[in-house]
């Protein structure tokens, strides 16, 4: 113990160290739980268009249905699964044009089975109420994905905004994240009339 000065910057330096590594390991940790949490919500789309195929074949055999209900669920099916987004590049606009393409979906899988409504032979087929209540399954399996995304999300984020994690972070290259946000119009009540 020569030169005590010379101790105690070391020491001051190992803390550093300690420290450093560990932020870096947190946020890595965090990433990875983002990461997840997006393979996840991905997996439970692609159960839900694995399942829009059986829907749509087993709707066309109702004789009289309207065929640009079922083409508007196809089209929409094909261009919900062409968008694929890395879980390494999850930016505002990639999860935007993500959503938007299920949320197209949403609304014609919505459409198809309020049209389904003047069916009543093809609503009292075992089949198509064994696949109706899946996708009402997967449906309530995707908002739950959703959430458990954007609160892996909200982790992250605060994990590198926050002193003094965030100088490892910029250092690192770990940015914000975007979560799912509502749909366009949610915020507002629908309006019902019994006119």
């Amino acid at each position: 113990m020569k030169n005590p000065v010379l101790w105690v910057i070391l020491g001051l330096v190992v803390i550093v160290l300690f420290w450093g590594c560990s932020g870096y390991n947190g946020l890595v940790s965090q990433d990875q739980n983002v990461k997840k949490a997006w393979n996840d919500v991905q997996a439970e789309y692609q159960n839900r268009s694995d399942l829009v195929g059986n829907l749509v074949n087993t709707v066309k055999g109702a004789a009289n249905f309207e065929q640009k209900t079922l083409t508007d669920v196809v089209e929409a099916r094909a261009k919900a699964t062409s968008v694929n987004i890395d879980a390494n590049n999850l930016t505002p606009d990639k999860v935007a044009q993500f959503q938007a393409a299920q949320g197209q979906l949403s609304g014609s899988l919505s459409r198809l089975l309020a049209t389904v409504e003047n069916y009543p032979t093809l609503k009292a087929t075992d089949n198509f109420k064994q696949l109706q209540s899946s996708l009402e399954s997967i449906e309530n399996n995707i908002k739950t994905s959703r959430k458990t995304f954007n609160d892996a999300v909200q982790n992250y984020n605060i994990q590198v905004r926050s002193f003094p994690t965030n100088i490892i972070a910029g250092f690192a290259g770990y940015h914000e994240k975007e979560g799912f946000k509502a749909d366009e119009g949610a915020d507002k009540a629908p309006t019902v009339n019994f006119n």
